[in-house]
């Protein structure tokens, strides 16, 4: 028997203004996306946006449904779309923030196992790591430099 130890580092800003300018502008359409989520079962909000090499700026909110599992998170209906619209562009960096319309989201919200999943799929494709920013309401901000930090024993295709 061997025991192996995985780590994850993180770094963690006070607040946005604590982060660089790409970073403030990549939350605010974040926020702005936030702001657009339909989430009347969970009435959590999660807005999401993505940088990629092209410059171009992708977001997308949670998206909720009746039938519970029929409705996206924010991270993959952005990540989804950016997929589809640019197939060619990489995936720079994503920023991530929820708010709870039934109190005061401070704590830093990461994606949940299925969107890091999918996330992954992505970062494994391109072969670059996608940095994560992520926060609630406001607040703290909490940066991955890879989702491999978030999800180390990744699945993905060459296990297939």
């Amino acid at each position: 028997m061997k025991e192996v130890k995985i780590e994850t580092t993180l770094e963690v800003y006070d607040s946005i203004e604590d982060t660089s300018e790409t970073v403030q502008n990549l939350m605010k359409v974040a926020v702005e996306a936030r702001n657009k989520a339909y989430s009347p079962y969970s009435r959590f909000d999660v807005g999401a946006a993505i940088l990629l090499d092209n410059g171009e700026i992708i977001s997308g909110s949670n998206q909720e449904n009746a039938s519970y599992p029929s409705g996206l998170c924010a991270e993959r209906t952005a990540i989804y779309y950016a997929g589809a619209k640019y197939p060619k562009a990489k995936m720079l960096k994503m920023a991530l923030t929820a708010s709870s319309q039934n109190q005061l989201t401070l704590q830093p919200i990461p994606p949940c196992g299925a969107c890091r999943q999918a996330i992954a799929e992505y970062e494994v494709k391109q072969n670059l790591p996608i940095e994560i920013y992520f926060m609630g309401a406001k607040g703290k901000v909490v940066k991955s430099k890879s989702l491999a930090n978030l999800l180390p024993l990744v699945f993905e295709s060459s296990v297939l």
